[in-house]
């Protein structure tokens, strides 16, 4: 690379894979001496136009000067960059820093000129909004704050790469020439625009690969089995509407088919493009593959081949080049080790994986990173069983296998606005970003339910993936999950508990729920899990066991017209003798009382009902008829017993309705989810959204009701539901960080610069913590050490009696039940003597480090933390002091920069809480002032990111007022924030 002695070393680290807005990919690095033919070949494929644009004149092609020019940079006053793909250049940007007069200048000034030029027939791609967030976030690590730019006003299109990008600009008109000027300083508005691409590309990026014109599976097998040759018979037999190619080099020359697919000996034989490669072939030969699949424009690879990351550190080179190959041609993977993607789309019918069956068309979006859960939530979700009846049906599943590339944050982007999606179900088990996954969790729960189990909670994640250090244990991760509105759920049958209710009924109003069937031990059962999940429940209503179909009927006509009612949970056993209700008839009944008040939630609880289950799930038709007004069909008569788990019966559901299409959804009052239904030929999709049925309905109108074996397995469901209900109520309303007048944010940063200026990372003294947090409004009681007897009298002279004597040693540091603290002392005889005491009791006082501080008002004591961890970002978490709670992990916690409203429920959403409040008749606290101060930590830390931990411990919360015992702060240079920077890839 560079190696000229005024050249600057090669900034590797300005290197980056993006996704561009057609979700294709691209490089960008540092333009070095090397590139001179590249660049001169790029010139000659841009057109006379886009020259002239550039040059504002004709310039059919670069001099030898313009060449060394454009080529040589000292990467700090002079910069160019390109973008890249297939290694030749489709893009380049340079700045050159510039005086105040215009000319070439070095730092301190802190402008550059900026110019672009993008090959033809890489325009619209988004590859200039690329470059100008990367030269952007280089210029201000080089100290230019500043750009400027001369553009013709007949180029529109490179105008308006500049006005869109979000910055402070300001645009004047002279002599025929636009200038425009604005800062690098990232803003809101930027920060919204660069999350707005990042979102349309990876949703676009995902898109190409689960929705292809043409798909080619490489492998496939010359006789009958193996990976490739099972992948290809099923993408077939799903009836896949696009083209569809086997490949396999060791094919006789003069054989054109396998299994009735046309086959080619090499991708590159294939007549025409392909989007989307199963690649199937031993991981020695990828990368071949990968090369012939670049030359030939595929868009993307599905690699279902192991041998990589899984198999130890030679397999994760393997994986890390197969990564860096596939970007080099503009490719993005799922895989590798990945067990397939599926779309259910009747626009494509894709089944790319190594389920041999195509689950039923849904409104369900599944997500697994590993293969064997895959197969398991596809297996629940396709037949009845398992314990949760009622058939429902997926749009599309991605199994991630290694998630080299592809991950859950991409597919998170597609279903964000995916109209086939209404419910999103993941299994994951690492978060490779915590940071982008909450942001993108956040905007999604907003819009439709989106339920994750994780697993490896307890150890370390699967070999195969590329997880980011965290210091934070998995209950805290969660905790921020579930402040973005994520359903955490600890097993895949809760996954699926909640994702039948949430697909299938709208969301509670409430916590109130009402109970009703004909065992009076099962509505108590019911009853008692509900007051166990936080629920409100009525008395159960018993309607005995010579309850009729007509008296479930009423009787839950009648719950559901209550308006102290948010949910019903019907309890249902078999029944016996002559007037006995039939599962059919129950359905129906059930079914026609809850279409009256499609409002409120209903679930059953039922006990081994045979057929009740599908009566329950069968809607009325097989796809909805949209303006036709045509009458329901009756749904099929079901057997008189259920068929036994495994049997053949077991395995083949009963028809449903294909779901209809999605309605509109907002943050405030989120619309009924969907039913499910079998697969057939699509009905037409109607005209317009105002055509469609409402989601969660069936074509008739009627919602379709899940059931469930267990009462609290169901009840776990609802209180999931309850709660997402409540988070949505909430967010529509967030609350706001509010402003205080006696924070001085400037003198804390020169504090703070002061500070740092000693080293690297340091824990302040207890003067520099007072200093410091009295800048924020945050006054610390003093204490001041007392090595012997006498210091002790002195310093409580000087505090004012009366005192507390405290020893600070670590293995006694706020652990009053050791006994040693000593409070309420009033004099300075029981101060000498409590002295005494300690020193008696747990040694000599240097030892002990015993110091004095003056009381403060009896109250509640808590624990006020924050922390900024490297991969999930700030976070402040707070909770009761003492033993106790340390030992049952109550602590809350919220993502910094905190809302008066969340320091409002973080206070209410522990389980000690009640102390706060009167609990057994003690006086409340100030909760008032309590959440004041995690507002004002919440500044700090969001303020001066170089704050990386605050402990406030003790805080004693008094009836009026706290008082902030003790104190600790660590300064350190911030961790860098990829939020922040430019859109990339995971680097590999």
């Amino acid at each position: 690379m560079q190696t000229s002695p005024d050249r600057h070393e090669y900034p590797a680290h300005w290197e980056a894979d993006v996704v561009l807005r057609d979700g294709g990919t691209a490089r960008i690095r540092p333009i070095t001496v090397d590139d001179a033919e590249r660049l001169v070949s790029f010139y000659e494929q841009v057109s006379d136009e886009s020259k002239y644009y550039r040059f504002f004149a004709p310039y059919p092609r670069l001099s030898a000067k313009d060449v060394h020019r454009f080529t040589h940079h000292d990467f700090v006053d002079r910069v160019g960059l390109a973008a890249t793909v297939g290694g030749e250049f489709i893009a380049t940007v340079r700045y050159d820093r510039i005086g105040p007069d215009g000319t070439p200048a070095s730092g301190p000034a802190d402008e550059a000129e900026v110019a672009f030029l993008v090959q033809d027939a890489h325009q619209g791609r988004g590859v200039a909004s690329a470059l100008l967030e990367h030269i952007a976030a280089v210029a201000r690590e080089r100290g230019i704050r500043r750009f400027a730019a001369e553009v013709l006003p007949a180029n529109t299109k490179m105008i308006k790469v500049f006005t869109d990008a979000g910055y402070t600009q300001q645009r004047s008109f002279e002599d025929g020439v636009v200038r425009l000027e604005f800062d690098l300083e990232p803003t809101d508005r930027s920060l919204a625009v660069q999350y707005a691409r990042e979102h349309r590309a990876e949703a676009r990026s995902v898109q190409r690969l689960l929705a292809p014109g043409s798909v080619a599976v490489i492998g496939a097998g010359r006789t009958p089995g193996g990976v490739g040759r099972s992948v290809l018979g099923n993408i077939r037999d799903a009836g896949f509407t696009g083209r569809l190619y086997a490949v396999n080099r060791a094919l006789p020359e003069g054989q054109k088919e396998l299994d009735g697919v046309p086959a080619h000996r090499s991708v590159r034989d294939i007549d025409g493009p392909v989007d989307l490669a199963v690649v199937a072939v031993p991981a020695d030969h990828v990368p071949e593959v990968v090369t012939e699949c670049g030359e030939h424009g595929v868009q993307g690879l599905v690699v279902v081949s192991a041998g990589y990351a899984e198999s130890g550190p030679e397999g994760r080179e393997r994986q890390r080049a197969l990564v860096r190959q596939a970007r080099t041609h503009g490719m993005r993977i799922i895989g590798p080790n990945a067990f397939g993607i599926i779309n259910t789309s009747p626009r494509v019918r894709l089944n790319a994986s190594l389920a041999p069956e195509v689950p039923r068309p849904g409104r369900i979006g599944l997500f697994a990173q590993s293969g064997a859960i895959g197969i398991a939530l596809l297996s629940r979700l396709h037949r009845r069983g398992g314990g949760v009846t009622g058939v429902t049906g997926v749009s599309t599943f991605v199994s991630s296998g290694n998630r080299a590339d592809v991950s859950g944050n991409d597919v998170l982007q597609y279903w964000y606005e995916d109209p086939d999606t209404d419910v999103v179900l993941m299994y994951l088990e690492s978060i490779g970003n915590p940071r982008k996954f909450t942001r993108l969790a956040r905007r999604t729960a907003a819009a439709k339910p989106l339920v994750v189990v994780q697993g490896a909670r307890h150890g370390a994640a699967p070999q195969g993936h590329a997880v980011r250090a965290t210091r934070l244990p998995h209950a805290t991760v969660s905790a921020l999950l579930r402040q973005a509105g994520v359903i955490r759920v600890d097993t895949i049958t809760e996954l699926v508990d909640a994702g039948l209710l949430l697909a299938r009924q709208p969301l509670p109003a409430g916590p109130r729920v009402a109970i009703l069937g004909n065992s009076e031990s099962l509505g108590l059962l019911t009853y008692d899990a509900c007051l166990a999940e936080g629920l409100r429940p009525h008395p159960p209503q018993d309607l005995t066991t010579a309850a009729s179909a007509a008296d479930f009927h009423a009787a839950l006509s009648r719950a559901l017209s209550d308006d102290r009612c948010d949910a019903v949970v019907v309890t249902a056993i078999p029944s016996v003798g002559e007037g006995s209700v039939g599962d059919a008839a129950l359905a129906q009944a059930l079914r026609s009382a809850a279409a009256a008040a499609p409002a409120k939630p209903v679930l059953v609880v039922h006990v081994e009902l045979g057929g009740l289950a599908e009566a329950l799930s069968a809607a009325a038709s097989t796809a909805p008829q949209a303006g036709t007004g045509q009458p329901a069909q009756p749904a099929p008569e079901p057997t008189p017993s259920a068929p036994e788990p495994g049997s053949a019966a077991a395995q083949q559901p009963a028809p449903e309705p294909t779901p209809p299409p999605p309605a509109s959804a907002s943050a405030a009052a989120r619309p009924p989810a969907p039913g499910f239904g079998t697969a057939r030929p699509p009905a037409p999709e109607p005209a317009s959204a105002a055509a469609r049925p409402p989601v969660g309905e069936a074509p008739d109108g009627t919602h379709l009701i899940p059931a469930y074996p267990a009462a609290e397995r169901a009840v776990r469901a609802l209180a999931q539901a309850v709660g997402y209900a409540q988070w949505r109520r909430d967010a529509a309303d967030p609350g706001k960080v509010p402003e205080y007048d006696d924070i001085d944010e400037k003198g804390a940063a020169v504090l703070i610069d002061g500070l740092l200026a000693r080293g690297q990372g340091l824990t302040l003294g207890a003067d520099e913590t007072c200093d410091l947090l009295g800048h924020y409004g945050i006054e610390v009681h003093r204490a001041l050490p007392a090595p012997t007897a006498d210091a002790a009298a002195q310093a409580a002279r000087t505090l004012g009696y009366p005192v507390a004597l405290k020893a600070t040693a670590p293995h006694l540091r706020h652990r009053a039940d050791l006994g040693g603290v000593r409070l309420d002392l009033a004099d300075e005889e029981q101060l000498r003597r409590s002295y005494a005491e300690l020193t008696e009791l747990f040694g000599a006082p240097d030892e002990l480090r015993p110091v004095v501080q003056r009381m403060a008002p009896r109250g509640v004591d808590v624990v006020v933390r924050a922390v900024i961890d490297p991969a999930a970002g700030a976070v402040l978490s707070f909770g009761l002091a003492g033993a106790a709670s340390q030992l049952l992990g109550d602590t809350a916690h919220r993502l910094i920069p905190v809302t008066d409203r969340e320091a409002n429920t973080l206070v209410r959403s522990i389980r000690t809480a009640p102390l706060l409040f009167g609990w057994r008749g003690s006086a409340p606290a100030d909760t008032r002032a309590l959440e004041e101060l995690l507002l004002r930590v919440s500044r700090l830390v969001d303020d001066h990111p170089e704050v990386v931990a605050v402990t406030l411990e003790p805080v004693v919360v008094a009836a009026r007022g706290l008082s902030v015992l003790g104190a600790s702060v660590r300064l350190a240079p911030p961790p860098a924030r990829d939020d922040l920077g430019p859109r990339t890839l995971p680097a590999y």
